[in-house]
């Protein structure tokens, strides 16, 4: 178990000579944060929104991935505006991420067509002294090899870089949407300083940040007269070297009351509740059930989210008219 959760996390980051995998965290319940992949989502819904996740990866894992989601987003005339901000923690590696976006947005028929940017700050923090579980000669994972003689006695890594972000979304609201993004254009390297003189490798811990792109697209199919709704929603995602899909499919009872079903290609099935108050609250749970080879190691996935939306009330418009009966003769 020790040798497969410390392949898992060499998989998950870019340090030095490894081919990484993919960096930003994955969300089963993605359709309910979709700013956090592209920022041309921000204000398409015209509400006032908050929303946060919370998801607890790989549960009997030691140092397994817990992240947490924060976004707000809000229409402004023909703009929308919104606020990210993500914390990843997997093993030895904290990473967060705060980003502003701002969208433009174009009325076509029914539906809306918007072009979004974000821009922020990427911090990631990797402990050097962190001991990964018989790997210590290993130099390509940082270990403490101080007391032992062995491993690399990597410097602890804390560097933060600009991010940027950019995408197309059109959608019709409560209809339909489709979106294409991509994050940390910038492709930022990050390197800590070099281990001491007296080290054999005396190799600086380095992490490079990869683009990723996002394909997003979803269909509401209306039920019983439009009383219930049959909600599908797709993810793809890649950074060029590794692909991934979610599939996601939810009953929802009088608009109200959901049972979804999530597939991760290759990786896990997830079925979900999903509860909507009539004034505006949502709070959603999902589990994760892992069919990839860890399964036999993994107790599952957790994940919690709760989101509140309100309409913004309509400024009364200023009526006037002339009457000749008020004019002086």
């Amino acid at each position: 178990m020790k040798k497969i959760s410390t392949l898992l996390f060499a998989a998950s980051l870019g340090i030095s000579s490894l081919s990484f995998a993919q960096q930003d965290p994955q969300f089963t319940q993605f359709m309910f944060c979709k700013q956090a992949y592209n920022p041309a989502v921000v204000g398409t819904n015209g509400s006032i929104c908050f929303d946060a996740l919370f998801r607890q990866q790989w549960v009997s894992f030691p140092g397994a991935p817990k992240t947490g989601l924060f976004c707000f987003n809000m229409k402004a005339g023909n703009f929308g505006v919104g606020l990210t901000i993500m914390n990843d923690q997997i093993g030895f590696q904290n990473t967060t991420m705060a980003r502003a976006a701002g969208a433009y947005h174009i009325n076509i028929g029914t539906g809306i067509l918007a072009i979004g940017v974000d821009a922020g700050i990427y911090q990631s923090k990797i402990n050097g002294n962190y001991i990964a579980p018989q790997t210590l000669n290993d130099p390509s994972i940082p270990s403490n090899g101080v007391n032992s003689g062995t491993g690399t006695n990597a410097q602890n890594l804390n560097k933060m870089s600009p991010d940027f972000g950019g995408g197309i979304y059109y959608t019709i609201p409560n209809k339909l949407y489709i979106g294409i993004s991509s994050t940390h254009l910038s492709g930022e390297t990050l390197q800590g300083s070099a281990a001491p003189l007296n080290n054999p490798t005396n190799t600086p811990l380095t992490f490079d940040v990869a683009r990723h792109y996002y394909l997003m697209a979803g269909y509401t199919f209306g039920l019983r007269n439009g009383e219930d709704a049959l909600q599908s929603n797709l993810l793809v995602k890649t950074d060029a070297a590794s692909t991934q899909m979610d599939l996601n499919l939810t009953y929802m009872y009088k608009k109200m009351i959901g049972l979804g079903l999530s597939y991760r290609l290759q990786d896990a099935i997830a079925p979900m509740l999903v509860y909507k108050a009539p004034f505006g609250l949502r709070v959603a749970y999902s589990y994760d059930i892992t069919t990839s080879k860890i399964k036999g190691y993994s107790a599952g996935t957790h994940e919690i989210s709760i989101g509140y939306c309100m309409k913004p009330k309509d400024k009364a418009k200023t009526q006037s008219h002339w009457n000749t009966r008020f004019f002086a003769e």
